[in-house]
């Protein structure tokens, strides 16, 4: 049985672990703050189960664990939209939460797995791998019959088409709806395509003389005889 001081040892290797990819890996590169106490949270809350019923049950709090594991992977939150790198981040999560909960896995068994998950993580999730591959949904103000000018269309308006799906056509606005996996143009390259727009400034004398009311050189006939010109009044 698992001794108070191999769990103190096997949470510290845990909350380790869980702060170093929370705070040094996922939230610098995402800055969503609202998924930190979601990934702690049930980080510990795993570690904590799994520590309990391994300590109540034996060997079979284990097996119950992982039972638990896979309901909580297969929980989808409905309130907000997770991408895909946000998935990763949450198995993760729940991993080193069930691996380092495992009172009969040595600590340090637990702390090589624990280093290895972070490593990958951490390489797979860089800035700089695949710096240039993006995806995105286009609708598109036309529907192409021709794949080629489809292809076209989507180089012109987002850069190189590596693969792309067509999700919706509607011939009765004219809508195409396009998922599209592409390579980012270089930004000389997207200069280049962008139309420059000059800008006309009114100078302020022109404003001025535009804005200035228009003064006529002519008599005016007031209606107590009295005439007035374009700089004086005569009575």
């Amino acid at each position: 049985m698992i001794t108070f001081g191999q769990l103190a040892a096997h949470l510290g290797l845990d909350l380790a672990a869980v702060c170093a990819l929370t705070f040094a890996v996922y939230y610098p590169r995402h800055r969503r703050r609202d998924l930190v106490p979601a990934y702690l949270a049930l980080n510990v809350a795993l570690f904590s189960v799994v520590a309990a019923l391994a300590r109540v049950n034996g060997s079979g709090g284990t097996a119950l664990a992982f039972g638990l594991f896979g309901v909580l992977s297969i929980i989808r939150l409905r309130s907000d939209s997770i991408q895909h790198e946000e998935v990763a981040y949450y198995f993760t999560t729940l991993v080193l939460g069930l691996l380092c909960g495992l009172p009969q896995l040595e600590l340090g068994f637990a702390a090589i797995f624990a280093v290895l998950l972070l490593f990958v993580i951490w390489c797979a999730d860089h800035p700089k791998l695949l710096t240039r591959s993006r995806r995105t949904v286009v609708t598109l103000d036309k529907v192409h019959a021709d794949p080629a000018a489809l292809r076209a269309d989507l180089a012109h308006r987002v850069g190189e088409p590596l693969d792309w799906t067509v999700k919706q056509v509607d011939f009765v606005r004219d809508v195409t709806v396009v998922d599209v996996r592409y390579r980012e143009m270089e930004r000389s390259v997207a200069a280049a395509r962008t139309p420059h727009e000059t800008s006309h400034r009114t100078s302020p004398k022109a404003l001025a003389d535009t804005t200035a009311p228009l003064r006529a050189d002519r008599t005016t006939d007031l209606p107590s005889g009295r005439t007035a010109d374009a700089s004086k009044e005569t009575v």
